[in-house]
């Protein structure tokens, strides 16, 4: 209770009704921002692909797996280019971050040098998404770390399509990297991919491809060496860079082709089979489907 004192007399309100006074006396604006500040953040949910051959520093296949090499010294690079994309994500104002392990068996970012702001998808998937496991149309925006140039890519490091016995793949006539068909599962749910880090090559392969996107090249190749990017240097170019992506991500366009989907996949070793998929010549698969899902499946079986 409170009281007040006046002329002898004591007047009573209750606590209730003082409150109910004092809300009514404050500003309109006033009452509606406390109202606002209430109100949960709206979603902006990003997904941040991480693979390691585009590592600022790596140059051999011994940087990115096997018991032998700086393997051990990279995967900390990958948590830390990965922690700066979080960062940068979450500056933009994004409410939800999930990273993808990429690589190889998908087991490179260790748990605990993860920012444990975003979720870490991590291990291997049998299902035909891979590389961006976990996406939904839930997402906003695609961010892609330490990504390489496709097979054959002259000037780029480390360059190859998912594994070694790729030598093309192609959907529609159109030479697909691993980061080019991953922005075309993203553009199944009708997301845009917004930033690229990786080699130079790399960087400008797919903004050919996609077109407008973002992006840092952290190295580039000569002679087979690279001239790049310290790790701290391309760490804060790269959360400078997905900031800058995902608070313009109205500007970017979710990147599709029209089905069906025509595969056409040449590999230096084949003789592996997949329903309706047909041999078209020695070291060469063709298959068409309606559903993008259902080729990169195929993609999969017989790479």
């Amino acid at each position: 209770m409170f009281g007040l004192s006046i002329t002898g007399r004591t007047l009573r309100f209750s606590t209730l009704a003082l409150l109910a006074t004092l809300w009514t006396a404050l500003p309109a604006d006033s009452a509606l921002a406390q109202t606002a500040s209430r109100k949960p953040a709206t979603p902006l949910k990003v997904f941040i692909s991480v693979d390691m051959e585009g590592l600022a520093g790596v140059v051999t296949s011994g940087d990115v797996g096997g018991t032998n090499g700086d393997y051990q010294y990279f995967r900390k690079r990958a948590a830390e280019e990965a922690n700066a994309a979080i960062a940068g994500a979450l500056r933009a104002g994004a409410t939800e971050v999930v990273v993808r392990d990429s690589h190889g068996a998908k087991q490179n970012i260790l748990p605990t040098d993860r920012d444990r702001r975003a979720r870490l998808l991590r291990g291997a998937s049998t299902g035909p998404k891979n590389m961006m496991e976990g996406l939904d149309s839930s997402f906003a925006a695609v961010v892609f770390i330490g990504y390489h140039a496709s097979a054959g890519t002259p000037n780029a490091i480390l360059a190859h399509t998912s594994n070694g016995n790729v030598v093309d793949f192609a959907i529609n006539g159109v030479s697909l990297p691993e980061g080019g068909y991953n922005a075309l599962v993203a553009g199944l749910y009708n997301v845009p991919v917004v930033f690229v880090s990786g080699d130079r090559a790399a960087v400008d392969q797919l903004r050919g491809l996609l077109g407008r996107v973002d992006g840092v090249a952290v190295k580039q190749e000569i002679g087979t060496a690279i001239l790049g990017m310290s790790p701290a240097e391309a760490q804060d170019a790269i959360r400078l860079g997905v900031e800058r992506a995902v608070r313009a991500r109205a500007q970017y366009r979710p990147y599709r082709l029209a089905p069906p989907y025509n595969m056409v996949l040449k590999v230096k070793r084949d003789g592996k089979t997949f329903d309706g998929a047909v041999s078209a010549a020695a070291g060469e698969y063709r298959y068409t489907n309606a559903d993008l899902l259902k080729v990169l499946e195929a993609f999969n079986a017989l790479k």
